[in-house]
């Protein structure tokens, strides 16, 4: 699983981190990698366009499209040069559109593979690649690996947490996490204020147990508003390098 892996690579954020948790995770699992990145073209050049009738009009999007594309081929041509240092298997695509046809483009792109990495958002910067992982994560139909932004060097999923709840996108997630699972030294499964149900942290260990992972179940409470920051905490305490969980069950 994981042999053929899409991933993001931002043209207005920085790019490393996804590069080499990709390149890396390529390596590891033998896999073809192929990157895609987006310049975003600006929909007000047009709109400051007050003498010069059509043909005005159509030069200064014609720039602007150049723009985006120059912005596209600059951020591929970073992870091509780290790609083809790590003689893997790969390709690379670069778009320029609008935000919201970018969007729609790359969460379409993103179903043929198994898997697609993408770049955490940073709400402190304004950037159209921080929309990207919302619109794979809606519309891909695949899992996806966030990255922090902080991040640096490749993926360590000798730790690995599943965030529990019993819902279908945690269970996806579980199904979804498999092959990192499989491979990790060890696994906790996390349950915030659990209810008696028929999916319990327990009963999952136990069928994780059949499938020779070992995991260990860590149950706690915590205020509805608190419940990322308990999931965050026993990451960090444990040394987690990688979160199992579903999409959208919490903010």
């Amino acid at each position: 699983m994981f042999r053929n892996i899409l991933v993001h690579i931002p043209s207005e954020r920085p790019v490393r981190p996804v590069i080499e948790v990709a390149v890396a995770l390529t390596i590891a699992r033998r896999s073809h990698l192929d990157a895609v990145a987006i310049g975003y073209e600006s929909m007000s050049a047009a709109g400051m366009i007050v003498e010069g009738g059509g043909a005005a009009v159509v030069a200064v999007m014609g720039a602007e499209l150049e723009r985006a594309q120059e912005r596209a081929d600059a951020a591929i041509a970073v992870f091509e040069i780290e790609a083809k240092l790590a003689k893997i298997a790969y390709g690379t695509r670069t778009i320029a559109a609008i935000p919201a046809e970018a969007g729609q483009t790359i969460g379409a792109l993103a179903r043929l593979y198994d898997m697609t990495i993408v770049l955490q958002p940073e709400p402190s910067t304004a950037s159209y690649d921080n929309e990207i992982p919302q619109q794979i994560l809606f519309n891909s139909g695949g899992p996806m690996l966030m990255v922090p932004y902080i991040h640096k060097g490749p993926l360590d999923a000798h730790h690995v947490g599943i965030a529990w709840d019993g819902s279908r996108l945690a269970a996806r997630a579980v199904r979804d996490a498999i092959p990192f699972l499989m491979g990790a030294k060890a696994v906790t499964v996390i349950a915030v204020n659990e209810e008696a149900g028929e999916a319990s942290s327990d009963q999952l260990a136990a069928h994780l147990g059949r499938r020779g992972i070992a995991a260990r179940v860590q149950q706690l409470t915590a205020d509805r508003g608190d419940v990322q920051g308990a999931i965050l905490s026993i990451a960090a305490e444990s040394s987690m390098g990688l979160l199992a969980m579903g999409g959208y069950g919490h903010s």
